[in-house]
């Protein structure tokens, strides 16, 4: 068992601020381990939206409900949005004595409960797999080619962990989305996925996308955000202002896990990873995930012009601007483009995010930092 005492603070702190906390994540994330986490040494009540027999409690969700007291835990909560009506009744009572732990994957269903029904009533924590603070920075390359799904990550060989994932993408597709009440086919999802990951990293150009994929712009956007709704592709806006250069104003994209990444490319193992050319993107989607958990940043975005210059995050605390590169080399140095966005961007810092044993200044407020120096980004 891998503790994760920041998600698990973060939910209590949820729960003790509000009636009802909603746990999001991708499937198999660990939401319901964490969960049982959460309830240990106090009255807790568990309702597994996947197992018919506590559908069955909840054919009468007012009578099972009310009267509850403690911790009341609801898995994929998705699988029955009509709960969100009556949980804004019962978060309503004047002396309710339950609070409410719901666990979604698929959150345009529980989004959209949580702001219509359950507005100014519910925390809302996203969590994903298991990051280098749970794991220990050392053993940052099998974080990387595994992905931090637990059941990927912690598998006892190299062969199983591929068949986990490959049973994963499996099915999520053929399982998971259909139960959302999507009827886009199975394969050609799946295609769609597999291009993304062929543009981990890169520019969202939907025509180029729909063209490949026999299939209209809209459609195309409506696959991305589908994909970006049950949390395993990531879209970084972009960042604009008025700085008199032409900005590119379009979406990065990233497959969030790069286990599920190396899947959909098959790559096998960490000999395949450093010879194949998506390595720097992989690199790129793999450090991102690990500063963003890091820093627990919300307001991130990528910045670029059209004649170059370039930042991968910048991350906005208040008035301070932190720019991070992500680079796989050995020794990353200075180059124009991060000079450009120093300059315009008027950043405080700027760290170079490279896959080395240690930090050094490369200029002033330039540093490379490495992987396993990420805590010191603030």
């Amino acid at each position: 068992m891998i503790a994760r005492p920041d998600l698990i603070r973060r939910v209590r702190r949820a729960l003790r601020d509000n009636p009802v906390a909603v746990l999001l994540g991708p499937r198999q994330c660990g939401k319901t381990t964490l969960a049982r986490m959460v309830a240990e040494r106090r009255r807790c009540e568990l309702f597994d939206l996947e197992d018919p027999r506590d559908l069955a409690r909840l054919e009468a969700p007012m009578l099972a409900l009310e009267p509850l007291r403690g911790l009341v835990i609801i898995d994929e909560v998705q699988r029955k949005p009509e709960l969100f009506e009556l949980l804004r009744v019962l978060a309503d009572r004047p002396r309710g004595g339950a609070r409410f732990l719901l666990l979604g994957s698929a959150s345009p269903h529980v989004v959209r409960g949580v702001s219509e029904s359950l507005a100014g009533r519910a925390g809302v924590v996203e969590m994903g797999g298991f990051d280098l603070r749970e794991i220990g920075a050392e053993n940052y390359r099998s974080l990387w080619l595994r992905g931090g799904l637990p059941r990927s990550y912690l598998a006892r060989s190299g062969p199983a962990s591929r068949r986990w994932r490959a049973d994963f993408v499996r099915t999520f597709l053929e399982r998971d989305i259909p139960q959302l009440g999507i009827t886009i086919p199975a394969q050609t999802l799946r295609r769609f996925w597999t291009m993304v990951a062929h543009y981990h990293g890169q520019v969202w150009n939907a025509a180029e996308l729909a063209r490949s994929l026999g299939r209209s712009e809209k459609t195309a956007r409506r696959y991305l955000d589908l994909l970006s709704g049950a949390f395993v592709v990531r879209q970084v806006q972009p960042w604009f202002e008025n700085v008199g250069k032409r900005q590119v104003k379009s979406p990065k994209v990233y497959v969030r896990d790069t286990g599920l990444l190396h899947a959909l490319l098959e790559i096998d193992t960490q000999r395949d990873l450093l010879r194949h050319p998506k390595l720097g993107a992989s690199w790129e989607g793999f450090a991102m995930e690990q500063v963003l958990a890091a820093t627990g940043s919300e307001s991130f975005y990528w910045w670029a012009t059209h004649s170059g210059a370039e930042i991968d995050l910048l991350l906005l605390k208040g008035a301070k601007r932190i720019g991070v590169e992500l680079k796989c080399a050995d020794a990353p140095r200075m180059t124009k483009s991060i000079r450009t966005a120093m300059d315009v961007l008027k950043l405080d810092h700027v760290h170079v995010v490279y896959p080395g044993p240690k930090s050094y200044p490369i200029e002033k407020k330039i540093t490379a930092t490495a992987i396993v120096d990420i805590g010191s980004i603030r």
